[in-house]
């Protein structure tokens, strides 16, 4: 047999010689040089132990020594040595005893008469091994409890089940206004605004489904002053005792969506500054050049014979309808929005220019709750290349015959669908084009969004939702 050859230092505590030599030999068949102390009763025992800490791996207490016994010794030494694995060896076969000296942070309690050295090296092992790990599990503790408390961002752990608070870190206080004892006595459902409650109700129902996994998500969240804040939360399950909580980190990102739209805007006023060039030269430039064009054929119409007049008429024909051709193009481009312009004139203007040969039964419905507001020039505009972008989406994709707008205002949001009764996809599997990425943009500039829904053979629908409040005048 292969005898452990790892040098553990041993302190037994005993004053039967004869016990004392047994455990000794039994020690000596599975460890090949084990450091041994040996001590008779507790007055020793106190003095080796208070020299230091670390002396020994393991110590083995006989329960009945001269000068102390019983459960007063158990917490004699435990309290000179609460770092050290123990294991009691006793002749006393009381298992509520053992059981209650266990639950007191005693590694190991067992019976002299049954002992051998398998039993012996194994609970040493068992002992000293959970002694490890028990130190690892403290440090990753303190660890956990430095990062929570000197965190530069805000965080919380909560109660799964009644959504309190359960403790606060110091970001958390001095960011949210909140006191340490107001955190307390609070729960999640009160740092959000009375609007964003229902999304997280959703969101921690569908959580329950998914205890173990870690959920990161944007909202907005109400400070003690009242101020509203854009916050990215992540939270995670956390085990305190044999109970589930949830930790939660939350980032202040107000400064990066305010910073985020600026950069937005700045690339949308670019697209339309190219757009209104482009449109304006078509207008002001290519049609004066056909303009020119139809007067001079006019000069020539008294000189041409009879037999030529088809060729004639087929020209000013064509000419003029690339007229109106440039003018649709020019004007979808560079739209004319002015302070009094309202949301449907808008829309009806670009419905028009798109449908000039009637292909497509096109509906448009404008509820009376969005007459009685007025859109600012900004959201007209970004609303208008929406729906102009997926009016182009139908036109090249959908092979539909119907187009149905229907704007309304619904919860202090405003909401505009676009049906049609194409061929529809299978959105799963839809990348993502420039298009579909200039829309989410669009609405996301003005804190709204973009859903998606389709179904091969039955059509397609888009809905923009945006917030009233960031887009009346």
């Amino acid at each position: 047999m292969t005898k452990d050859k790892k040098p553990y230092r041993i302190l037994i505590i005993e004053d039967n010689p004869g016990d004392y030599l047994i455990v000794e030999d039994l020690l000596l068949e599975q460890i090949l040089n084990p450091s041994i102390a040996q001590v008779n009763n507790f007055k020793e025992a106190s003095a080796l132990l208070s020299q230091g800490d670390n002396l020994f791996d393991v110590i083995l207490l006989d329960l009945t020594l001269p000068d102390k016994s019983g459960q007063q010794l158990i917490n004699e030494i435990l309290t000179l040595a609460p770092g050290y694995p123990i294991i009691i060896l006793t002749g006393y076969t009381d298992m509520d005893f053992s059981i209650k000296s266990i639950s007191r942070n005693i590694s190991d309690y067992l019976l002299k008469d049954d002992l051998n050295a398998t039993i012996l090296y194994k609970s040493i092992i068992y002992a000293i091994e959970r002694k490890k790990y028990i130190s690892e599990l403290k440090k990753s503790e303190e660890r956990y409890s430095d990062l929570f408390r000197l965190s530069p961002q805000p965080m919380w752990v909560y109660d799964m089940e009644t959504f309190r608070f359960v403790q606060v870190n110091k970001a958390a206080i001095e960011n949210y206004g909140y006191s340490e004892m107001e955190f307390l006595n609070m729960t999640i459902l009160d740092i959000r605004p009375e609007s964003e409650i229902p999304k997280l109700k959703g969101i921690l129902r569908s959580e329950d489904a998914h205890l173990e996994a870690m959920y990161r998500g944007r909202f907005r969240h109400l400070k003690k002053s009242g101020d509203i804040i854009e916050v990215e939360i992540y939270s995670t399950p956390i085990l305190i005792g044999d109970k589930s909580f949830k930790s939660v980190i939350a980032i202040d990102i107000t400064d990066k969506i305010l910073y985020e739209d600026r950069l937005i805007n700045a690339i949308l006023r670019t697209q339309e500054e190219e757009r209104y060039e482009i449109g304006s030269e078509l207008h002001d430039n290519v049609c004066q050049i056909l303009a020119t064009s139809q007067i001079s054929l006019d000069k020539l119409k008294e000189a041409l014979p009879p037999e030529k007049m088809k060729w004639y008429n087929y020209s000013r024909e064509y000419l003029e309808l690339a007229l109106t051709e440039i003018r649709n193009l020019s004007h979808r481009m560079a739209p004319a929005f002015f302070t009094d312009t309202t949301v449907q004139e808008a829309f009806e203007r670009l419905l028009h220019s798109f449908d000039v040969d009637g292909r497509y039964k096109v509906v448009l419905t404008v509820h009376e709750a969005v007459k009685k507001h007025l859109i600012t020039i900004d959201a007209q505009l970004n609303l208008y290349r929406i729906l102009q972008e997926q009016l182009r989406n139908i036109v090249k994709h959908a092979k539909a015959t119907r187009i149905e707008v229907d704007v309304t205002i619904c919860k202090d949001r405003l909401t505009m669908t676009v049906r049609d009764n194409g061929i529809g996809f299978d959105v799963e599997n839809q990348k993502t084009g420039i298009g579909m990425t200039n829309m989410k943009r669009r609405a996301a500039f003005f804190s709204g969004e973009i859903g998606l829904a389709s179904t091969p053979g039955i059509g397609s629908t888009i809905t923009v939702s945006i917030p009233l409040k960031r887009i009346i005048v």
